[in-house]
């Protein structure tokens, strides 16, 4: 009798250790992080909740490196598009995950003024200046300081900096709650006044990154509004009523499903690449989007102070940076929800002011909640 106990519990014990999830396992280890780049140290920084979610960041460009959250039958994959070393960031995309300033998005012309002076920047999109240029936030090493699930990334910018006035001081602090949430909260001064639009240019895919594209996903966008674009992508100025159009994700809708209409917006975008303007108070934190993969279950709301939000589908990857898996990534395999204020703002004064002045702090706060649904 004793014996038959001793292998039943030998028999319970082995079938609930074989059904134990083995231990994530990453493409990536923390020695692929650490080099110096510009005289200044680049490291790894990883956070885990009390769910299992794991998120990976890098002070090469305040970047995230990796989203790791699971699925409706708890298994993890890696959500965010990325690359497996600070020498492949280096090489491929160096705005993936990242921190993206002094001024996110386009601007017209290249060009604004401020008090009668004129500031120009590097022209790297048609006759705009997408980003900041080249050669911005995103590429810089950032000072850090981390602390279990809070990691904070500072840069100091000097006057003149891509073209941008004042010695500016931004910081970017990453929060992982037992909620499944990712916040993060900005925060920038200046000594002279100047534009500002700050977001983190992250791509999604909630199959898992490398597992094919997004067409399958089902997006809501909290918005009746967007600002209409010329040829160049550079918005007109015009405030539209995006209702009942193929811009419109006030309802759910799949993303694949009207990206290759013939409505002019989206002919010009070659897909979605347009800003939305959120139904919300001005400075209120509140609901921007969400977006669902049906086969995995994963479910992410965006939740934001920002009044706009950038949805961009890749629909310029071209397959010539080879992911964290192995994979190249093509054409829209990840979609891009960029919190922030409209693009080219400082040329355009009945948008949302984006001008700061010296005394006044930006701050600002984006939080990416994760879960899953049936």
């Amino acid at each position: 009798m004793k014996n038959l106990s001793l292998l039943l519990f030998i028999a319970v014990f082995a079938a609930s250790t074989s059904t134990q999830k083995k231990e994530m396992e990453m493409p990536y280890s923390k020695a692929d992080f650490e080099s110096v780049i510009d005289g200044k140290t680049t490291n790894l920084f990883t956070m885990k909740n009390e769910n299992g979610m794991i998120v990976t960041l890098t002070n090469y460009g305040a970047k995230i490196v990796s989203i790791y959250a699971p699925d409706k039958n708890g298994n993890l994959a890696d959500v965010l598009l990325g690359f497996k070393s600070v020498a492949d960031y280096q090489k491929y995309g160096a705005s993936h995950g990242a921190v993206v300033g002094p001024f996110a998005n386009r601007i017209g012309n290249a060009s604004f003024t401020i008090d009668g002076e004129t500031y120009n920047f590097e022209v790297n999109n048609g006759k705009a200046c997408l980003h900041s240029g080249s050669d911005s936030w995103y590429r810089k090493v950032w000072d850090y300081q981390n602390n279990g699930n809070v990691t904070t990334f500072s840069l100091k910018s000097a006057d003149g900096e891509f073209g941008f006035p004042g010695n500016k001081t931004v910081k970017a602090t990453y929060t992982l709650t037992n909620d499944n949430e990712l916040k993060i909260d900005y925060e920038i001064t200046t000594d002279k006044a100047c534009h500002f639009n700050i977001t983190n240019h992250s791509y999604f895919n909630l199959r898992g990154e490398g597992n094919g594209d997004i067409l399958n996903h089902v997006l809501v966008i909290n918005a009746d509004k967007s600002t209409p674009v010329t040829e160049d992508m550079v918005p007109t100025g015009e405030i539209e009523d995006i209702r009942g159009t193929d811009l419109d994700f006030t309802m759910p809708h799949v993303i694949g499903e009207r990206i290759d209409s013939d409505n002019q917006m989206l002919v010009y975008g070659v897909g979605y690449d347009f800003n939305y303007i959120i139904n919300k108070n001005e400075g209120e934190l509140a609901f921007c989007a969400s977006a669902f993969e049906p086969e995995s279950g994963r479910y992410m709301e965006v939740f934001t102070t920002e009044p706009g939000v950038q949805f961009y589908t890749g629909n310029h990857l071209k397959g010539n940076e080879i992911g964290k898996a192995g994979k190249a990534y093509e054409k829209r395999t990840g979609f891009c929800l960029e919190t922030q204020y409209y693009p080219d703002s400082p040329n355009k004064p009945q948008f949302p002011s984006t001008l700061l002045k010296p005394g006044e702090t930006l701050k600002s706060t984006t939080i990416y909640k994760f879960s899953v649904k049936q």
